[in-house]
């Protein structure tokens, strides 16, 4: 493979700085100014960049074993190339490139292993010993998977189209997708595109939302005419798809102590034409007060780990510790116990998270429920990232009558 041309390896050198070392920005936003800021780049030049980019923050910990030191602001460049030998690819000439000498990284490659876990799959320490404490033998399993590239999913907006409709409509934009077995509203694309400059997107069509967390939705059973409350509504991915389920019909309250990310989810159920969508901002106690026993569903999308969807965040991994965890739990039960008393007695809740750690899944659940008689679980479900997606926790709750 012909030498990576110098102008890319500045901009990745450039988006990893960013990441790492001038405020420990949040890697899709890098990443989409990066490529924002070099419209002239072809799209096989975008797409070696972004892969490239994730990859060296997916296995940084494994990248800084080659090299034989961690990364540093002044030694970005080593970490490129010591990523770029790994794969095998791009590396002629590299011993000319910015006074760099790969001996030292050729020898450790040549040794095939690696010292311990955590740098094997490319996880602090800390994060090793946590995934095996909770999840046992099959960490590793997981790990392997969420160190994958996460495929693009799609969730049809059923209010305006039908996803074999939408597959169609793709296709005359050349981009090829498909239908998902057991996900009735999801498509998946066969290869990474940029959708949001289609006409479909713009259209409001769909929405990127991957196919576990479409799962939650459909698992809190909506109704048309319903009173429906998303406590963590965020920018409104799971609220635009409750509205569609709901067929526009009855209400949803979406609720968020961010006001930016509110005005993000009028945005886009603007473009969604979701019209049956209430926002409101949690300034104070009030809000969540006025709002006891109103709601015949609930939605408790909490704050947590993220550790399940590092195939599409891998930073993540860099930017908490276990404090942050133990930290999140407690917030994630005082959410629980907090706005389950805006659940109508009879009506149903889910609690659910993007993490994989008992400890903030079924555990907080159990805890609840102790705490709360008048509370019991009708089932609940956890997709691991070894199933093909992100990885997801919901549990469905039922106030009692």
């Amino acid at each position: 493979m012909e030498l990576i041309h110098r102008n890319l390896l500045i901009g990745i050198h450039d988006a990893l700085q960013e990441t790492f070392f001038q405020d420990k920005k949040y890697a899709d936003k890098v990443i989409e100014r990066l490529l924002k800021a070099h419209k002239k780049w072809g799209s096989q030049d975008r797409q070696t960049v972004s892969e490239i980019f994730y990859n060296i923050i997916r296995w940084k910990k494994r990248l800084e074993y080659y090299m034989g030191e961690g990364v540093k602001p002044d030694n970005v460049y080593k970490l490129i190339i010591a990523y770029l030998l790994w794969s095998k690819s791009h590396y002629k000439k590299f011993e000319e490139f910015d006074g760099i000498k790969i001996a030292d990284i050729l020898t450790k490659l040549k040794k095939g292993t690696v010292p311990t876990k955590a740098i094997e799959y490319s996880i602090p320490d800390w994060l090793a010993e946590t995934l095996e404490k909770e999840l046992g033998k099959n960490w590793e399993r997981e790990m392997l998977a969420l160190n994958e590239q996460a495929p693009t999913v799609l969730r049809t907006n059923t209010l305006k189209t039908t996803p074999r409709e939408l597959i169609a409509d793709l296709k005359d934009e050349n981009v090829e997708s498909f239908t998902i077995k057991n996900y009735p509203d999801a498509v998946q694309l066969e290869e990474k595109k940029n959708v949001f400059l289609t006409s479909a997107f713009k259209d409001g069509l769909f929405e990127v939302q991957d196919a576990s967390s479409q799962k939650i939705g459909e698992l809190l059973d909506v109704k048309e005419g319903m009173r429906v409350v998303d406590a963590c509504a965020g920018a409104g991915g799971k609220t635009l798809h409750l509205a569609a389920l709901m067929k526009n019909k009855g209400q949803i309250i979406a609720l968020d102590i961010y006001e930016w990310k509110l005005a993000e989810l009028k945005r886009r159920a603007k473009r969604a034409g979701a019209h049956n969508i209430e926002t409101r901002l949690i300034s104070d106690n009030k809000v969540i007060k006025r709002l006891h026993e109103k709601a015949d569903r609930l939605l408790i999308d909490a704050p947590c780990s993220g550790l399940g969807v590092l195939k599409r965040n891998p930073d993540s991994k860099w930017k908490i510790d276990q404090n942050f965890i133990d930290r999140i739990k407690g917030e994630q039960q005082q959410i629980l116990q907090d706005y389950s008393k805006i659940l109508k007695k009879g009506g149903q809740m889910i609690y659910a998270t993007c993490s994989i750690l008992p400890s903030e899944n079924n555990e907080q659940v159990k805890t609840f429920l102790q705490n709360n008689p008048d509370f019991s679980l009708i089932k609940d479900e956890k997709i691991m990232p070894s199933e093909g997606y992100d990885g997801f926790y919901m549990a469905l709750i039922k106030r009692n009558a």
